[in-house]
């Protein structure tokens, strides 16, 4: 818990002056179930002064923005309190910063916690009296009296047990009914409080202990859920070893400022975001960016915080805080998305708000209604099943009890946020940030999927694909020339050509003089004496080269696997045509009376490309569309080698705005892919906007509803397949927690469901399912392309 002064804010006050607002972080551990947190909210409210609140059940914490002129933290964490849950680290103010990343409730001892204790005593002392009840009839005798009604050893035995589990129960009740919520808590209090005060002590112990054992199997659930993330909040250390006037300190990693040197050895944990100032070693990144394979880091390079130094010695310079880094801003956002509710939740709460109410009605008329209106017990005839309907108010009591239990939607109330909570932990942890469980659940349900090409399904980075020599010429003889011309030009043309260059083993490049730009052509200088020229293959042709056989088109439009050499020492027929519709650019060199060859550049397809849009098509996308401001012809190569359905070449960015709009005309949902800030415009038009390599980019991170965090289109598959699986989990959730209500409810009236069963079964039982079925999506794993 701390004061912010990072969210202070300053506005009109009521008397013209300046107001100054603080914000609260406190952790509610009980605080665990929507309805809890409806109850903190009501109390909230009514504090003077409290300008905002956001209360997250998943994580066990409230954020409380309030007007420090007209309240006071303390009075902020007694009005939690007087919902009914301690806070377990306020009630007094600090002026310490939260540095960052995510508050989370701390693991609790569920099975020896105090309430687990009375919920044993409550135990023992119910299996007690139900030895005397049903066994020892004998010896159960009268051993006192209440109002000339006897109580049997049985009955106080019930009546401690009822104490013992069922105080904290009614405990609740009272703070829901101060606050006017009609949960679980109000309904299980009232009814333990019924059936005591009218002599079912049989039944009060039953609930009383039954619910309290329920709790703890949720609370028990939700601490399980929690873990997910607190596994996030422990990848990052929290020390780090500072260089500091040329020694090492260990020191707390929010007291490291920017620019501050640290050491990490072999097996350590990256403490924070920086650039490697020193050393070479293999980073594992996959608490990050999801990657499997470690990736080598030298000079130059940058590191994340959470990231682990696998075998060598490191010294990064750091360049953002604890509280700013990679890893923290991830955290802090996987946090926010628990705030943003879905559809399913919306409607979900939307439904609660008149189950409730409803079920409590008619759990009212049935305890009051038979018995007035039955006068002998009726025995009816259903498919072949006798039932018979009872006339004493003590039967139909028992079964408005019941319908009471059953009018809590506990389970079908987290069936949803449960789901949420672990496809958007599981994907963090697997190198994917959803923003938001809307988001999650929008990514399940797209029907097309619109890539981006340069950064997406390519590298984004030029490379030399074919080295073409002519003549006598060697590739060797080819490269040193044309390297040694690109040596003084800045395009990147020329940095994918030195890299090969350099690659090949091509020493003593010669120092060309006179090096000339020939804008939109080529570059030209003067090597031994003589002009070279490297360029486009107009500039050849106005140097009065004939390349005409070279570029013709076939009448097939076949493209050569490979140029072959021409007896006449020129380019073999359609051997420049076959590079230039593979979507590469084409650079010849030669000098004003003889051609050398020619180097192949283009923007590399990844590796995994290909296999991600036929996954996407194996899992039910429609259509996978690439979107580019490439020219045609290079469009059209690259979709041929990815395989998606269709492409749309030559788009500025509201084009590819445009281009989008029409898929979702033509197929409903659609998902865009881009490095999302080029493509913000198209990435803010789809339902869903992916970014391409988030890790490290604020802007990346901002601009988009999902990012992959490193540049690994194949994770797409994996985002689709779990968004897809957590909308089917979700409405299993649902229509199960409903269907199995539906089904004790309409039980009761005939007398088949007991307390004991409406507990176990409907209220237990069932939230221990969902939850169960939504840790199923931390199990779902991305495919790796290199195993496929």
């Amino acid at each position: 818990m701390a004061e912010n002064p990072d969210a202070d804010t300053t506005g009109p006050a009521s008397g013209g002056g300046q107001r100054r607002e603080l914000t609260a972080r406190l952790t509610v551990p009980e605080m665990d179930c929507p309805s809890c947190a409806q109850k903190v909210d009501k109390s909230l409210q009514r504090v003077d002064g409290v300008v905002d609140a956001t209360l997250q059940p998943t994580t066990g914490t409230a954020s409380v923005t309030y007007d420090s002129d007209r309240t006071t933290e303390a009075e902020v964490v007694q009005a939690i309190e007087n919902a009914g849950y301690e806070v377990v680290n306020g009630g007094h103010n600090t002026e310490e910063t939260s540095e960052g990343g995510m508050e989370i409730a701390p693991p609790s001892e569920v099975w020896t916690s105090p309430r687990a204790k009375k919920t044993w005593i409550g135990a023992a002392f119910l299996t007690v009296g139900l030895l005397f009840e049903f066994l020892l009839a004998g010896q159960n005798i009268a051993i006192a009296s209440v109002l000339n009604y006897p109580l049997h050893i049985a009955d106080v035995l019930f009546l401690v047990a009822t104490v013992a589990s069922g105080v904290p129960v009614v405990r609740s009740g009272y703070y829901s009914a101060k606050n006017r919520s009609l949960d679980i808590d109000l309904l299980m209090g009232t009814a333990i409080i019924a059936a005591t005060g009218i002599g079912y002590f049989v039944e009060a112990a039953t609930l009383a202990v039954l619910f309290s054992i329920a709790e703890l199997l949720e609370d028990y659930a939700m601490d399980r859920a929690r873990d997910s993330l607190r596994e996030l909040m422990e990848l990052s250390p929290d020390e780090a070893t500072v260089l500091r006037d040329g020694e090492e300190v260990t020191v707390p990693a929010e007291e490291v400022d920017v620019g501050e040197a640290v050491v990490v050895r072999p097996g350590d944990k990256i403490p924070l975001d920086g650039t490697v100032i020193e050393g070479e070693s293999a980073v594992d990144q996959s608490p990050i960016t999801g990657e499997s394979v470690p990736v080598d880091k030298t000079a130059g390079d940058e590191v994340y915080a959470g990231a682990i130094n696998e075998e060598g010695y490191l010294e990064v310079e750091v360049t953002s805080t604890a509280g700013d880094s990679t890893l923290s801003r991830i955290i802090e956002m996987v946090q926010g998305a628990q705030a943003k509710k879905t559809e399913s939740e919306q409607f979900v709460d939307r439904f609660s708000g008149y189950y409730t109410p409803l079920v409590v009605v008619l759990a009212i008329l049935t305890a009051a209604i038979p018995p007035l209106v039955i006068a002998d017990p009726i025995s009816v005839d259903l498919a072949g099943y006798g039932f018979t309907f009872a006339s004493d108010w003590q039967t139909w009591f028992i079964r408005g009890l019941t319908l009471l239990v059953i009018a809590c939607p506990c389970a079908f109330v987290i069936s949803t946020p449960v789901s949420v909570v672990s496809g958007i932990t599981s994907a963090a942890k697997n190198g994917v940030l959803i923003k938001g469980g809307n988001y999650l659940e929008a990514m399940g349900e797209v029907d097309a999927v619109a890539l981006d090409k340069t950064g997406t399904l390519t590298k984004g980075e030029l490379a030399v694909t074919d080295v073409v020599p002519v003549g006598d010429t060697t590739e060797d003889d080819l490269l040193r020339r044309a390297a040694g011309l690109e040596r003084r030009s800045e395009h990147p043309i020329a940095a994918a050509i030195l890299t090969r260059a350099e690659e090949a083993g091509v020493g003593d490049l010669p120092d060309p003089s006179g090096f000339e730009s020939l804008t939109g052509k080529g570059i030209s200088g003067e090597i031994d004496g003589e002009t070279y020229y490297a360029g486009k293959p107009a500039l050849f042709e106005e140097l009065g080269f004939d390349l005409a056989r070279a570029r013709r088109e076939t009448d097939g439009g076949v493209v050569a696997e490979e140029a072959a050499e021409a007896d006449d020492g020129a380019f073999a027929e359609n051997a420049l045509t076959a590079l230039e519709r593979e979507g590469k650019t084409v650079v010849i060199v030669g000098t004003e009376s003889e051609l050398l060859g020619a180097i192949a550049i283009a923007d590399e397809v990844r590796p995994a490309s290909k296999w991600a849009v036929e996954r996407l098509h194996e899992l039910g996308v429609e259509r996978v569309v690439m979107l580019t401001g490439d020219n045609e012809g290079t469009a059209r190569a690259i979709a041929e080698q990815v395989g998606v359905d269709e492409y749309r070449a030559e788009l500025l960015p509201d084009e590819k705005v445009d281009a989008v709009e029409e898929l979702q005309a033509e197929y409903g949902e659609v998902a865009m892919v881009g490095d999302g800030i080029n493509d913000a415009p198209a990435l803010a038009t789809a339902e869903v906007g992916i970014a391409m390599g988030a890790a490290g980019t604020d802007t990346a991170l901002e601009t988009a509803d999902i990012a992959l965090m490193g540049d690994d289109v194949g994770k797409l598959p994996y985002l689709y397949d779990l968004s897809h699986t957590a909308n089917g989990v979700i409405r299993q959730n649902i229509w199960a927690s409903l269907g199995v209500k539906f089904l004790l409810a309409l039980g009761v009236p005939l007398g088949l469901v007991s307390v004991a069963l409406a507990v176990v079964v409907g209220d237990m039982g069932m939230s221990l399912g969902v939850t169960g079925n939504a840790m199923r999506l931390s199990r779902i794993e991305p495919d790796r392309f290199s195993d496929t």
